[in-house]
């Protein structure tokens, strides 16, 4: 009876412990869960790194050498076009302008006094040649001395000599106020080098000098990018890179701005790619202007390739791989089968297909699940 009775007691226990496993560890690991796919548009992207940059980037450099008087901006500061920016120290070049204006001025006085004495002279030589030419006929008519012809004759060509030395100064103050003109000119233009303008509504990114620094002509002083011209510099691989296409829209990301998308435009694919990295660089302009932003800053960017419209989607991480094919797992009257999928495009997060509907129904796999075999007897 004892025996009886212990072989009955160990019957029920093996039966609850298999009740127990069935419940608790057979049905939760041969439970899926299961999705169906969708239908709608699939839009393929391209995803690179880049970092900040702009396709005008001007280097202000003052056209002199020389001391720095003034620096009227500073790095991460807005300018507007034509504002000053810099201010060298000309040295003496104010005190050569006044020498050279007054040198002007006294050309333009001796041409006036040489013209009044012109003008003087002209009307004494026209009084001696008639004195002379009278003279002249007197003597022929023997009523003049040799003597007094002669002084006639000498005051006329005195005269006339006075005019021809009068004409030669009056030349020789024109050319020293030509001389003396250009000599205004070029300090006047020399001085107005000596101040630099904002060539651009612009920002200010570097500033490579300081006041009273020393810098040699065409030394770069200040950077400013034209901020219309900011772009992203991206690096794509080159086996994907012929994909892209000059005007397709695109997406950035700032590493500073993780939460802000900032719309987008390719603008300009590098002819020559990197030897190295096998790269190519891919420019994508901001369509608006993010703010702040930084020079050199990595961003990400995403390419619109291409849309795929009112096309079958499943997920990409319910694609798995089974004796060499892509493709799903699927439930059909309570068992597992395997499917292999037909893809027409992917991008990160979702796949198309062809030859599934939208009333598969699609297992979940999980680590946690007893692994999948074709015909293994499911629940749902």
């Amino acid at each position: 009876m004892n025996k009886y009775i212990k072989y009955t007691i160990s019957l029920i226990i093996i039966l609850g412990l298999g009740t127990i496993f069935y419940n608790k560890v057979y049905i939760p690991k041969t439970t899926f869960e299961m999705i169906s796919p969708t239908i709608g548009n699939l839009k393929v992207t391209i995803k690179g790194i880049g970092n900040v940059g702009a396709k005008d980037i001007y280097a202000i450099t003052a056209q002199t050498g020389g001391k720095i008087l003034q620096i009227n901006t500073d790095q991460g500061q807005w300018v507007k076009k034509g504002s000053l920016l810099i201010v060298m120290d000309g040295v003496d070049l104010p005190q050569q302008l006044e020498v050279a204006k007054a040198t002007l001025e006294k050309a333009r006085y001796d041409i006036k006094a040489a013209m009044n004495e012109l003008t003087n002279l002209k009307a004494q030589s026209e009084l001696l040649e008639t004195t002379y030419q009278r003279y002249t006929k007197l003597k022929e008519q023997k009523f003049a001395s040799q003597a007094e012809y002669d002084k006639a004759k000498t005051d006329f060509e005195s005269i006339k000599a006075s005019i021809s030395t009068t004409k030669s100064r009056i030349e020789s103050a024109k050319a020293t106020r030509k001389i003396a003109q250009k000599s205004v000119e070029v300090i006047e233009a020399k001085i107005a080098r000596l101040k630099v303008y904002a060539p651009i509504d612009g920002y200010v990114i570097s500033k490579e000098a300081e006041v009273a620094q020393d810098v040699a002509p065409s030394t770069p002083i200040l950077k400013i990018v034209d901020a219309t011209t900011l772009w992203v510099e991206a690096k794509i691989d080159e086996r994907i890179s012929s994909n892209i296409k000059v005007g397709q829209s695109a997406s950035i990301v700032l590493r500073s701005q993780e939460g802000i998308t900032y719309p987008g435009v390719v603008k300009r694919i590098d002819a020559m790619s990197d030897a190295v990295t096998l790269q190519r660089e891919v420019d994508i302009a901001f369509n608006s202007l993010p703010t702040p932003f930084f020079i050199n800053e990595q961003a990400q960017v995403s390419i619109d390739i291409k849309v795929f419209k009112n096309v079958v989607k499943i997920p990409s991480t319910v694609v798995v791989q089974n004796g060499g094919k892509l493709g799903v797992w699927t439930a059909k009257e309570d068992h597992a089968y395997f499917k292999a999928i037909e893809m027409i495009a992917q991008n990160d997060t979702e796949i198309a297909v062809k030859n599934l509907g939208v009333d598969t129904e699609i297992l979940l796999s999980a680590k946690n699940k007893k692994t999948l075999k074709n015909g293994m007897k499911i629940h749902k």
